[in-house]
């Protein structure tokens, strides 16, 4: 590698080779798999530490054995290292079981091939599936301090990586959360004193609808006979005949397409534009503070409602557009019924029978909803959006460990900066 000049005098040049033994997996088939035995360990459950396993009933060499704190590296497809946590477990083929030798530290050894997929990955096989062979990974030249340096580097890594999976699971625990709140919000709401109707202690407090228990103030009805009521409208997008591909370009008025609504929001990361003149003479599709647009084919969940930042854009080929004059109507609190399985299973139900359901005004217009007081929409959307805000914080925090282990890779694995001996190495 090129950092070689770089590494203290008292680290030592080796090969990868040298430092482990590399044990693949067995290969299993298909028709190998069952419900009895010890589970099979694929790269599926390297990646997700949740997947479910297939199981081997029969007895293999032990060599093709696992169990909770070995060290597993992917060579094939997903390239990647981890320390097995979920119990003994047969190994399949693609994944090493990799075993330290000459006093190498495990712990470290798992930081420095994570540290090296990228220069391997580099020099993989294939162009479909990248995959490291044992001719890629046995000579790669590495240094390394001794034993006791590389317990210390572990020490300090594995403290980031438990402070990262920590984070993570505060945010999987967060959206679990959310995902609650959201549904109690949509079909229950909140009173008065901005506490949530409970039907079982105050039955009185609601009414029966097609929907479901539904508390007596809301109202449930079509979309298209409130907005007849507030003076709303939908319309389509350009049709492909009036805004051809060859018009976008990098620069210009942003065009807002289907795949850039994502989470009810607008992604600008892949957004087209076109030019300030060309967007004029399509003005009739310009957005509005207060508009929702909806992708019209593909995956029908995706809808936002329009902020400041998008005003003056414009509706895409593929998009539905939604506007209301009358202030009765959170267009953030549709976005959100609309997106929950409330709106969503009223159009698979519309699409039994076709591989495919296009959302037209007809369709949208038919979708039924518990509508509550405006107000009451207004403190359902905040109640959200505060809890997207943990969600938020929490994720902003999970990107600054990522980078503060980024760095710490590279200062503490080339030994750019140093370890001291006092600190505390669990054993």
């Amino acid at each position: 590698m090129s950092e070689v000049a770089a590494y203290p005098p008292d680290w030592q040049p080796t090969t990868l080779a040298a430092v482990a033994d590399y044990l693949n997996g067995y290969p299993f088939k298909p028709r190998d798999w069952s419900t009895v035995g010890l589970p099979i360990v694929r790269i599926a459950q390297m990646t997700d530490p949740s997947a479910s396993f297939d199981y081997y009933p029969h007895p293999l060499p032990s060599g093709y054995c696992i169990d909770t704190g070995d060290l597993l590296f992917s060579w094939s497809a997903t390239l990647s290292a981890m320390i097995w946590q979920r119990g003994p477990a047969y190994l399949n083929q693609h994944i090493f079981k990799v075993v330290p030798q000459n006093c190498n530290h495990l712990g470290f050894l798992h930081h420095l091939l994570n540290r090296l997929i990228e220069p391997l990955a580099n020099q993989s096989h294939g162009t479909t599936m990248k995959h490291v062979t044992r001719a890629d990974l046995l000579p790669f030249p590495v240094t390394l301090p001794l034993f006791d340096e590389q317990s210390r580097i572990a020490a300090v890594l594995d403290t980031v990586d438990e402070a990262i999976a920590k984070t993570e699971a505060v945010i999987a625990k967060l959206r679990q959360v959310r995902a609650g709140l959201l549904h109690d919000l949509l079909t229950r709401g909140l009173d008065a004193h901005g506490q949530l109707r409970d039907p079982s202690a105050h039955p009185e407090q609601f009414q029966a609808s097609p929907l479901s228990q539904i508390p007596k103030e809301w109202n449930f009805e079509p979309l298209g006979a409130r907005l007849q009521r507030i003076g709303g409208i939908i319309q389509t997008g350009p049709f492909g005949s009036q805004l051809h591909a060859h018009e976008y370009t990098t620069e210009g008025v942003p065009v807002i397409m289907p795949q850039d609504i994502l989470e009810g929001s607008v992604s600008i990361a892949q957004i087209a534009r076109i030019p300030a003149t060309r967007a004029e003479e399509l003005k009739r599709h310009r957005v509005r503070l207060g508009d929702l647009i909806f992708a019209r084919r593909g995956d029908l969940s995706r809808c936002a409602a329009i902020t400041t930042r998008e005003v003056g854009w414009l509706c895409g080929t593929g998009c539905l557009l939604m506007r209301f004059s009358e202030p009765t109507l959170s267009p953030h609190w549709l976005s959100l019924a609309y997106r929950h399985d409330i709106g969503q299973r009223q159009i698979v139900a519309r699409a039994v029978g076709t591989t495919m359901v296009n959302l037209n005004t007809k369709l949208l217009a038919h979708l039924r909803f518990a509508f509550p007081p405006k107000d009451e929409q207004d403190d359902v959307v905040q109640r959200l959006a505060d809890a997207d805000t943990n969600i938020y914080k929490e994720s902003a925090n999970l990107s600054k460990l990522g980078l503060v282990k980024s760095g710490l890779m590279t200062d503490l694995l080339t030994g750019r900066v140093r370890v001291p001996e006092t600190i505390a190495i669990t054993p």
